[in-house]
């Protein structure tokens, strides 16, 4: 089930950003109180904060973790214009902190003119490389020559992208058929101006990253953008947060033998919910691609799911608490997304198909000594399939094994 933890954070203004490591054994958080905290999870499953220090001299947006196999790195992003990377070390045995981990600044990268509003980490098969995007509209991208020494990082490519960035995510495949790609999402106000997403693909011939398609139907501030892990798929899965939840289809084109250019998609928006009401701030994958959680200004996290059909739906909403939406809570509860066997309408809502077939262990409420029984989610957050569709099949097994087909074929043997 669900478990919704507190967690007294302690920092002193709003929280920004959370952020967990590969394995998500650690966590850290930033805040407007130019701080960053670094929590380990205990065997209890507890939560303690083990580090905290002022990373900034403004409010710092974003953290992020770089792969472990570089060492224990995170990136941090703020309004004072700067990006910064920290590294944890073990205190040598002449030193005070003997034994004991603590993190220490290892570069600030400068080169921003304006606020940095998202920092990430390449994926890991492109080596140690980071990624800034500002509010001056540039995407920077930053290459570690030497692992072994974070303090030096080098400049490799400035990419304008006309308006002002707020969030940017890499393509995770690691494919030789997909060249690097990331997405970047613009908070410019002006809705007149459409494209409020770019994606840039590198070009082995030119050695630069070029703009490969504009997502022209995206008009509103773009708060989150995050690629869906690849799994070996041809195509690529966009999730973008912003005034709702939206979801695109990202299939490339058959490249001519003779093009030189970046590679064109067939884009198809999959999926689009306001269910929200309100602005979308975060939008977050699983590990497997199949689960998707937003979070927005309802105070709601919803997660989103795939049925077999490639039909998208709301499968689960937690409040802030954690405890599951009900009635009581004000919101509609007539939303054909909301989930729970008393809404019975969403249960054939789309195309006519039922709808509760995803792909989360049995849907049965959990029981004693089933083998998902601890990790369903409550009752109350599961939406059930109806036992209709079944019937037929039922009837038509007996007619399949009928010894009637078979009467013909001893008079046969007759003959």
């Amino acid at each position: 089930m669900f478990v919704a933890r507190s967690i007294a954070a302690d920092h002193k203004d709003l929280i920004h950003d959370v952020s967990y490591d590969f394995h998500g054994r650690r966590m850290a958080t930033c805040s407007s109180d130019q701080s960053v905290k670094v929590w380990d999870k205990s065997e209890n499953g507890e939560w303690h904060c083990t580090a905290s220090w002022k990373t900034h001299s403004g409010s710092v947006w974003r953290v992020t973790w770089a792969h472990p196999e570089f060492g224990q790195v995170l990136a941090s992003c703020s309004f004072d214009r700067t990006a910064a990377v920290w590294e944890e070390i073990v205190g040598e045995s002449n030193d005070k902190q003997r034994g004991l981990s603590h993190w220490i600044k290892r570069t600030t990268l400068v080169d921003s003119r304006t606020s940095v509003t998202d920092v990430k980490f390449a994926p890991k098969h492109m080596g140690l490389m980071l990624t800034t995007c500002s509010a001056d509209g540039v995407v920077r991208i930053y290459e570690a020559p030497d692992v072994m020494n974070l303090s030096q990082w080098s400049l490799q490519h400035e990419i304008s992208c006309k308006l002002s960035c707020s969030c940017i995510s890499w393509n995770p495949s690691s494919s030789r058929a997909h060249p690097p790609m990331f997405a970047v999402g613009s908070d410019d106000s002006n809705v007149t101006y459409g494209g409020k997403v770019q994606i840039y693909e590198y070009n082995e011939n030119t050695r630069k990253y070029a703009k490969a398609e504009t997502l022209m139907t995206v008009t509103d501030a773009v708060h989150d953008i995050a690629f869906a892990p690849n799994l070996g798929r041809s195509f690529h899965v966009l999730a973008i947060a912003t005034k709702d939840v939206r979801i695109f289809k990202l299939v490339p084109m058959r490249k001519e033998s003779t093009s030189a250019g970046p590679t064109k998609f067939e884009v198809q928006i999959v999926a689009q919910f306001d269910n929200h009401n309100s602005q979308v701030w975060r939008v977050s994958w699983n590990i497997t691609s199949t689960l998707l959680a937003s979070s927005g200004d309802d105070g709601c996290v919803r997660l989103w799911k795939a049925n077999y059909m490639d039909n998208w739906k709301c499968t689960g909403i937690l409040k802030g608490d954690g405890s599951p939406l009900t009635s009581s809570s004000g919101q509609p509860t007539a939303m054909s997304t909301v989930v729970g066997s008393s809404v019975q309408t969403s249960q054939n809502a789309l195309n006519g198909m039922s709808a509760g077939r995803y792909f989360f262990p049995p849907l049965d409420p959990p029981r004693a000594g089933t083998m998902y029984g601890h990790l369903l989610p409550p009752s109350s957050l599961i939406e059930h399939c109806d036992a209709e569709p079944i019937q037929p099949q039922q009837q038509a097994l007996p007619r399949r094994h009928s010894s009637r087909a078979l009467l013909p074929l001893p008079e046969a043997e007759g003959q």
